[in-house]
């Protein structure tokens, strides 16, 4: 069963929409992000336009979002405090992001940026990820009696102004850190089309120092907002959300979310690390075998306008 999409100006299976949704939602449910990373390259790869991907996915997150920070406000896994001062960041972040897609766009350059930059982020942190998720399984294995080793280190960014207590957390630190990756996870949200929980998941861990637990919680908690800032000025600004393609992937969302909060619950730190970095780590792969395989067809044909230029 197939429907139009009008913005893509493409037809998909019902179904297959359906299944993604509901697959992303179940990782988001699990791992604490809000599934763009996945969404918006599977979505490409079906043959959406990149802008239209991009626009749709940031939709998409806020549904499955949503369904998985109510589950894991439940267990009492969100740090409110800490949750809004991500968002502060966020928001100036993903408001900045949306101008610098639309110009991107104006350039010609935006599918070539998006992908490249999935290729770098998702290589980098997949990378960092599966290397301290190595190295966490390797000390479990060692025989106790050594020195123990804190949750997090003490550097300069700890000794920054304007510090704040986030009881839920148990952490005294920096504003200053938290609004940082805010910003950044901002711009990554509206000109990915992500959440940016790939991004702010291990930063809160390892940067912040936050527990695995509570940093789940938190994390979709901030993505619900932000990604709702990008999605609100790509549709008005750039045009780039597909309401019905939106729409099928908000609905397969909300029930995945909440079968993966429950798996998600049965898994240790640990082991949520390790998954979460082979899932980033093959969309990488996929993305540069797309970039560096000939296409079969080397040649496009484009409508011409009135004038005789391309449209």
């Amino acid at each position: 069963m197939h429907i139009y999409l009008p913005i893509a100006e493409m037809s998909v299976n019902i179904f297959l929409i359906l299944g993604m949704g509901a697959g992303v939602g179940m990782l988001s449910g699990i791992f604490g992000v809000g599934g763009g990373f996945l969404m918006t390259p599977l979505l490409m790869f079906l043959g959406v336009p990149a802008p239209v991907a991009v626009g749709t996915g940031a939709n998409q997150i806020i549904a499955s979002s949503v369904s998985g920070v109510l589950a894991h406000w439940r267990r009492g896994n969100v740090d409110i405090a800490m949750g809004l001062v991500l968002l502060l960041g966020g928001f100036f972040g993903s408001t900045l992001g949306v101008f610098i897609f639309k110009w991107l766009q104006s350039q010609g350059q935006i599918d070539l940026v998006i992908r490249l930059s999935y290729v770098v982020f998702l290589g980098i942190i997949g990378g960092l990820m599966m290397l301290e998720s190595v190295r966490s399984f390797v000390r479990t294995w060692r025989p106790k009696g050594g020195p123990r080793r804190k949750l997090h280190q003490h550097n300069w960014m700890h000794g920054l102004p304007f510090k704040m207590r986030f009881r839920k957390s148990k952490l005294y630190i920096s504003i200053l850190m938290p609004i940082s990756i805010g910003f950044f996870v901002g711009i990554l949200t509206a000109i990915l089309g992500v959440g940016g929980g790939f991004v702010m998941v291990p930063a809160m861990i390892y940067l912040l120092g936050m527990p695995t637990n509570v940093v789940v919680g938190t994390s979709l908690f901030q993505i619900i907002f932000v990604s709702a800032n990008a999605t609100l000025f790509q549709a008005t600004l750039n045009q780039t959300v597909d309401v019905v393609l939106a729409l099928l992937l908000l609905l397969g969302g909300v029930v995945g979310a909440q079968f993966g909060t429950k798996l998600g619950a049965k898994l240790r730190g640990e082991q949520v690390r390790v998954l979460l970095a082979i899932l980033v780590l093959a969309v990488c792969f996929k993305i540069v075998f797309d970039l560096v395989v000939p296409p079969d067809d080397f040649y496009s044909i484009h409508p011409m306008d009135a004038t005789g230029g391309i449209e």
